[in-house]
């Protein structure tokens, strides 16, 4: 049976709906290679020495340690052969959620801020179960907050308390391009790096910001989005509030549904064809969609 949500889950980031998805966390799995090393972090470098994880037997080439001379298989084959392995890194992992406005949401299923916030816990709960440094990122229209990665359950919660209430400063309104200067402060090259928006805002100077990150670190998007933003309903006359202003919808204007379905999918396709450019991973995550099932 499946379990019901509150009204205030679906419109409003809470702590407890994010502290249980530790569970569903453990069914995921990030890890590049399955290693067996449970301190050194799940991931593996690129960096070949002798560390903990073995990599392979090949022909001696100069320079190679002769403590690492494999004499068995240099007696069977009556040539010289090393023993190659990879260094086992800890891997930082920094997670930067959108909270804007403009994520606040939905027509159905959950607002974006929820579904963004579910999919920023389950990265951090899976990075911490992997034996990962978790940080990560938080703004919105009041400002931005860097978390300095860190070990353990304690860190996985600071960051979600974070999400659950962001640091309120003097309103000072900031780009999605200077957002993602702020990151490249505080992400480390080598770092995994989420980055979870509904990218209103893309622009070329917010590519070139990416493909700098991109150069450096592993960068995955993660695009939440209304399925309304991208389709509009059957012919009448909708109204839409945020509170304050509202406005109507005609779709019964063919040429004006064309148009905003047409800006959609170009959007869309713009993040696509960026990500596939500069090597990034694109996620699509819709409020209707289970997150855990996305990511699964």
């Amino acid at each position: 049976m499946t379990a019901r949500v509150s009204q205030d889950e679906r419109v409003s980031v809470q702590l407890k709906p994010m502290v249980d998805l530790a569970k569903k966390a453990g069914l995921l799995s990030h890890r590049r290679q399955r290693i067996q090393s449970s301190q050194s972090g799940a991931y593996v470098s690129g960096f070949k020495g002798r560390g903990m994880a073995f990599e392979e037997v090949r022909v001696y080439q100069p320079g190679d340690d002769i403590r690492c001379i494999d004499w068995r298989v240099t007696a069977r084959t009556n040539k010289t052969h090393s023993k190659v392995f990879r260094e086992e890194r800890e891997r930082p992992i920094f997670i930067s959620v959108d909270l804007r406005p403009t994520m606040n949401f939905a027509t159905r299923g959950a607002f974006k801020s929820v579904q963004a916030s579910k999919l920023a816990a389950l990265f951090a709960w899976s990075a911490q179960l992997n034996g990962d440094r978790v940080g990560g990122q938080v703004f919105n229209e009041q400002g931005c907050q860097e978390l300095k990665p860190a070990s353990g359950r304690g860190a996985v919660l600071h960051f979600l308390n974070a999400l659950v209430k962001p640091p309120i400063k003097k309103p000072q309104p900031l780009s999605l391009h200077q957002v993602l200067k702020r990151l490249a402060q505080h992400a480390r090259p080598g770092s995994l790096l989420y980055l979870i928006s509904d990218f209103r805002g893309l622009n070329n100077s917010v590519e070139r910001q990416l493909s700098l990150l991109a150069k450096h670190c592993e960068l995955q998007l993660v695009h939440v989005y209304d399925p309304l933003e991208c389709e509009l309903p059957k012919k009448g006359q909708y109204r839409f509030t945020n509170g304050e202003r509202e406005t109507v919808v005609d779709t019964a204007e063919r040429q004006r549904v064309l148009a905003y379905q047409q800006l959609f999918q170009q959007r869309q396709e713009e993040l696509r064809t960026m990500c596939h450019k500069w090597r990034m991973t694109l996620v699509e995550c819709r409020t209707t969609d289970d997150p855990f099932e996305v990511l699964r």
